[in-house]
């Protein structure tokens, strides 16, 4: 064996797999702006200047950290055909974070009184404090990873997952598409086509890069003739947005907003650690033996600088390490990646180019990506398991609803309130339906968990998982049946909505009593026949 081989820095393969990697962290770094900024009104300065330069640092350091143990495992093997871990923005829990916790905590900050540049710092303040909390979890779970895995059902893990894709990557770009249906639904059609498909595109040409650029000729060419109607938007003018990732303790004043969302930040963190260890056996099922919590650490290393810097996003090893390796890529393509988006956040490039690519461009790659997981939740689980992926959805389904419902510009927000307390008839339909979704991700993995266990003909074990649900329900971990999701201590909590919470964590508890008393009366019957 020859340890003294040194691999090359760049090859071609290298420049392939480079276009795929940046092409998908600037689409999510785009949705994230277009999301912050164009939905729920975000100042561009705070998102551009404070938020990006963070984000993209996480980027760089894991990306070098990556490239570093590519070419170490290449020399100590005497292999130059060694590929780097692919690492970026990860997508569900970029979009979920922006849709389900940023966007909305901006508007109650100006519900509060603050003003609109007020409100962004603040909620820049909870997005790096819920960023430091992924990162601290995602540390200590490096370490028992394991665990995890074999306790919590690949149904429930990739079901969760699959829901958030499903509903928050896959129909709300989905609608996006269609406000500029020439644009969108073009760019959608090339990605199916090279990557659904699988077509070959012309000179070899990465399918992503393809359809961008599609989509974007026609946004460019049509636009200024006036087929596209109000939807086309002049690109601005290109502006140097300077800002330093400046290690900063702001973190620490968004803590307090941050409590309210963990049943949100927790379970993205969870997702990201087992994500790791699919990855990385996914790698070395291709041929390249990492240690699976060398790449864990170095994902929530990446993850802490991105929060400690401002950064709202966090960073994850990408599963298609296999896809890059069998393009010929090894390990210049994480360092270009990395010095791109990692550098593009710091002169501020990447800014520019993120307002100049409108969302109806970017939003057929997500879809892409959330047919993606969400085929990858049936084709990784067993075929037995496929009701308990199917019933995981629910919960994501009901919290897309209530995104949608507390949106002011659909429903004025007294109105909301008063549709949510209305007791006139029960429980109002609003109500459950927001109770439902919210925690969804948590609900989602127990609900998919207890079902798997029913399958396999364990309702004792069901009946433990389901008695889990009841605790976290009435504690509004899951089901919380505040509007703004929060936790709470139910005792604290007025008459009408003590009920609720009661309600719903009793539902649990008296589900897991009748599998119990199902379970005895089998057992019972089987030793009376015996």
């Amino acid at each position: 064996m020859n340890t003294t081989t040194r691999p090359r820095w760049i090859s071609s393969g290298d420049l392939n797999g480079f276009l795929g990697l940046v092409v998908d962290n600037l689409s999510i770094m785009a949705f994230l702006a277009a999301a912050l900024i164009g939905i729920f009104g975000l100042p561009p300065d705070i998102v551009f200047l404070r938020m990006f330069p963070g984000t993209t640092f996480g980027v760089l350091v894991g990306n070098l950290a990556y490239t570093a143990m590519a070419r170490r495992l290449a020399q100590r093997t005497g292999r130059e055909d060694v590929t780097a871990m692919p690492l970026g923005l990860d997508a569900p829990t970029s979009i979920g974070l922006a849709l389900l916790v940023l966007g909305p905590a901006f508007l109650h900050f100006r519900q509060s009184g603050l003003d609109q540049h007020a409100a962004g710092v603040a909620t820049w303040q909870l997005g790096m404090a819920s960023l430091v909390i992924m990162g601290v979890l995602k540390f200590v779970l490096s370490f028992f990873g394991g665990m995890v895995q074999r306790h919590v059902p690949r149904a429930g893990l990739l079901g969760s997952i699959a829901g958030i894709a499903l509903v928050l990557m896959g129909f709300l770009p989905l609608v996006e598409i269609l406000k500029l249906p020439i644009v969108g639904f073009a760019g959608l059609g090339v990605v199916l086509y090279a990557l659904v498909a699988r077509a070959r595109m012309p000179l070899g040409l990465p399918g992503v890069l393809v359809a961008f650029v599609v989509a974007a000729l026609l946004y460019y060419v049509l636009g200024p003739l006036g087929w596209l109607g109000t939807g086309y938007t002049p690109p601005v003018a290109w502006q140097w947005r300077l800002a330093l990732p400046v290690p900063t303790l702001q973190w620490m004043s968004g803590m307090a907003a941050a409590v309210p969302y963990l049943p949100l930040v927790l379970p993205f963190g969870l997702l990201m650690v087992v994500g790791g260890i699919n990855v990385t056996e996914s790698a070395r099922a291709a041929g390249d033996d990492y240690r699976t919590r060398d790449i864990l650490l170095v994902e929530a290393l990446a993850t802490l600088v991105a929060g400690f810097c401002g950064g709202v996003a966090q960073t994850t090893p990408y599963i298609g390490q296999p896809s890059y390796k069998a393009m010929g890529a090894r390990s210049g393509y994480t360092l270009l990646t990395g010095l791109v988006i990692g550098l593009g956040g710091v002169f501020g490039y990447l800014s520019n180019i993120v307002e100049l690519v409108p969302l109806s461009v970017l939003a057929p790659i997500l879809v892409f990506v959330a047919i993606g997981i969400t085929v990858q939740a049936f084709e990784a689980t067993p075929m037995r398991y496929a009701a308990a992926v199917v019933f995981s959805f629910f919960p994501a389904i009901a919290r897309m609803v209530t995104i949608k419902l507390s949106d002011p510009t659909y429903v004025p927000g007294d109105r909301l309130q008063a549709l949510f307390t209305d007791r006139a008839h029960g429980f109002s339909e609003l109500a459950v339906i927001t109770v439902l979704g919210n925690g969804f991700i948590i609900t989602s993995m127990i609900w998919a968990s207890f079902v798997v266990a029913l399958i396999d003909g364990k309702p004792l074990r069901a009946a433990w998982i389901l008695l889990i649900g009841s605790a976290l329900s009435l504690f509004g971990i899951i089901h919380s049946v505040q509007l703004s999701g929060g936790i709470y201590l139910p005792w604290l909590l007025d008459s009408a909505s003590r009920l609720l919470a009661w309600q719903f964590a009793g539902a649990y508890a008296v589900l897991a009593i009748v599998l119990v008393l199902l379970a005895m009366g089998t057992r019972f019957t089987q030793s009376d026949a015996a």
